[in-house]
């Protein structure tokens, strides 16, 4: 060995010794090596401890020329590919690729280099305490000579440039393991700081993305026979931050329960699946295929967090990169996954403690409703024939389970009927629940009736119990049940008939022991003859008709019912007994009530508020009531649809034309605002018309 031999190994030992990054040692080693040998192209491939993983260390530094095997993944088996002829002679050697092809064709980096005219390889073994770490990999255009010595320095440099190598991969070990404690210290406070399931888990797939790159990170249960569920699902969409998934994105595929029943297993060991392993799976499963073609899935890493006979919970990762994942990655995944586990069990526990305190909560107000609105006869104030059928009709049907349909104006009283009906009747013990079918959009109403499960729909993120389930063995009252869309018409029908029904989303069919009474105020057989209401419900529901006469048919009950609400308001505020003047209970005899006993409970309870001296005021009442058809007198009746205009004016004009809100109008004439809007576009009244009346 020379001189030159000599000062070149000091320096690159001095190098090596005071450099920190390896690209920086790897631009010094290249430049000093090709002072001595001629090639084109050079790249250094590191061994793991067992001989079975190479990967690309440093690569292709010369002339700003594209990188020959750039599109490598970070590491593959070495069997299969020419390293291993190598690993059996490590030794320098030059060798040509055009003889290595021949044993190797589809060899993508040989192919490259042959393709640039850069057929000739010298190739060191790098060795640092006899252990064999790596090759030296030098490509070249010319066939280059070496005399003996050279080869003798190529193997000295080779174990220089071995000892860096392995300082270089210690140095990166220590790096990406205090990356892996502070992932797994973030994922860890997020798992016990949060409680709320996107908010977590989105932290978790976002941290969890630092150390195993992913454009996928989904925790799901597979159950045998049936379609995955989500449990928290998220992707890159189009972008490098995780979005949500929402379970619509499935509309539109056909047959996706029966794709992903075919899954069920496919995770129940960890594993990975990459390259040519990913392509056989998408050609077995066709959920895989269908990720393959619409989402450009190449890779997938799959942890079970527990399997049981009928269902597992896995962790799902999946890339477009198709060699994306290592076993490397599949440990660290693993070594989490007892987190994942305990997360998920303490949400699913939370979640259903939650539901159930909604439930609770939910019966506790419909008991306290009952306790503070219990119907009794008293309540049925009136001398009248017609009020005294509409009693005897009621003790009659109570104690039978018998559907009810309770018929009648708005304001006459037909909660005040079920709830007789029901605290008349054995059920009296359990709940009353009732819906207003008015009062909520088309599209929850089903929900309500029938309730759904978790991911159902957008924004079904808890499981919601119905109410006739939670009317089983007492009574459900549906109020306005003229308001039902058609299809919700035929599975009302469906429970009357079955007494059973499923919750949206659901699969399970469940009882209900609930006895149905109906109430509306329109008259049902011109709903039918109108196509707007099934003629089969209408009879499924009229079995027992009680109709509920408006105020103007039974006169004779308004003077005992204003002194029934004066005699409760006075007791409920405090306020001193006034009189009432003759010529006020003429007037308040004479008007026509189209918001029937609910419209006079309301002026009464005006005139116990604001009366100050001995006698009750009705001064806002006189001024403001609309002009009414005398019924005694023989002058023209006014029209239904006259009386109901006028009765909206009146209370538009007492709230300043105020629609919604605690002091609205909708609230005076107890309706839904949005029915009550409704009703004033059909029957041409500006809000502003009220006031300016």
């Amino acid at each position: 060995m020379n001189n030159q031999d000599e000062s070149l190994l000091l320096y690159l030992n001095e190098a090596i010794a005071t450099t920190r990054t390896k690209e920086k040692l790897f631009k010094i080693v290249t430049e000093k090596l090709r002072l001595i040998f001629p090639f084109d192209s050079i790249a250094i491939i590191t061994f793991d401890s067992t001989l079975q993983q190479k990967r690309i260390f440093l690569r292709d530094l010369l002339d700003g020329a594209p990188p020959i095997m750039s599109d490598q993944p970070d590491a593959t088996p070495i069997a299969g590919s020419p390293i291993e002829l190598f690993l059996r002679e490590p030794r320098v050697q030059q060798v040509d690729i055009a003889d290595l092809l021949i044993q190797y064709p589809d060899y993508l980096p040989f192919k490259r280099m042959y393709k640039r005219e850069m057929p000739n390889l010298t190739i060191s073994p790098l060795r640092t305490s006899g252990q064999l770490v790596g090759l030296l990999v030098m490509a070249a255009r010319r066939r280059p000579t070496f005399a003996p010595d050279d080869l003798t320095l190529l193997e000295k440099i080779g174990s220089v440039i071995a000892v860096a190598v392995s300082n270089a991969l210690a140095f990166e070990e220590v790096a990406r393991r205090e990356q892996e404690k502070s992932v797994q210290l973030s994922i860890n406070n997020a798992l016990l700081s949060s409680k709320n399931r996107e908010q977590l888990f989105h932290t978790v797939a976002t941290e969890l993305d630092r150390l195993v790159p992913c454009d996928y990170f989904g925790l799901r249960i597979q159950r045998r026979g049936a379609a995955t569920e989500s449990f928290a699902e998220f992707a890159k969409l189009g972008g490098t931050t995780f979005q949500a998934l929402s379970e619509d994105r499935w509309e539109g595929l056909q047959g996706r329960e029966a794709m992903q029943v075919e899954t069920f297993g496919l995770f129940a060991e960890p594993g990975i699946h990459t390259g040519e392993d990913f392509i056989a799976l998408t050609a077995r499963y066709r959920m895989l295929r269908h990720a393959a073609e619409q989402h450009g899935t190449r890779s997938m890493l799959g942890v079970p967090l527990w399997v049981k006979q009928d269902h597992m919970a896995v962790l799902v990762l999946a890339s477009r990169n198709p060699h994306n994942f290592t076993p490397a990655d599949l440990e660290l995944v693993k070594s989490l996954a007892p987190q994942f586990t305990l997360a998920m069990q303490n949400l699913f526990a939370f979640e259903q403690i939650e539901a159930l305190r909604a439930q609770l909560e939910q019966e506790k107000t419909y008991l306290i409703d009952e306790i503070n609105t219990t119907a009794k006869f008293e309540d049925f104030v009136g001398p009248s024939g017609v009020m005294q059928q509409v009693q005897t009709r009621i003790r009659q049907v109570a104690p039978t389970d018998t559907t009810v349909l309770i018929q009648g104006e708005t304001g006459t009283g037909k909660e005040l009927a079920a709830r007789a009906l029901h605290n008349l009747s054995p059920r009296r013990e359990r709940a009353l629940i009732k819906l207003n079918c008015a009062a909520l959009p088309a599209q929850l109403i089903e929900s309500e009736l029938f309730g759904h499960e978790k991911g159902a729909f957008t924004g079904a993120h808890d499981r919601r119990i119905g109410k006739f389930e939670m009317a089983d063995g007492g009574t459900i009252f549906l109020d306005e049940v003229g308001e039902l869309p058609l299809d919700l018409q035929a599975k009302l029908l469906r429970v009357l008939q079955e007494k059973e029904f499923e919750r949206i989303g659901g699969r399970r069919v469940i009882k209900s022991d609930a006895r149905v009474i109906a109430a509306t105020n329109r008259i049902l057989e011109d709903e039918v003859a109108a196509g707007r209401f099934r003629a089969d419900l209408y009879y499924r529901l009229n079995v027992f008709p009680i109709r509920l006469p408006a105020l103007r048919e039974r006169p004779d009950d308004i003077e005992p019912l204003m002194r029934h609400f004066l005699e409760r308001f006075t007791k409920q505020m405090g306020k001193p007994v006034r009189g009432l003047r003759e010529r006020d209970l003429r007037g308040l005899r004479q008007y026509g009530w189209p918001g029937n006993v609910r419209e006079l409970e309301h002026v009464l309870e005006q005139a116990v508020i604001v009366s100050e001296g001995p006698f009750l005021e009705f001064a806002g009442f006189s001024a403001t009531r609309p002009t009414v058809a005398p019924t005694e007198t023989g002058g023209p009746l006014k029209t239904l649809k006259e009386q109901e205009r006028d009765h909206i004016l009146a209370a538009l004009h007492r709230t300043g034309g105020r629609v919604s809100g605690p002091n609205g109008a909708a609230v005076l004439l107890d309706i839904n605002p949005k029915t009550l809007e409704a009703r004033m576009k059909k029957l041409g009244i500006q809000r502003t018309v009220g006031v300016a009346d």
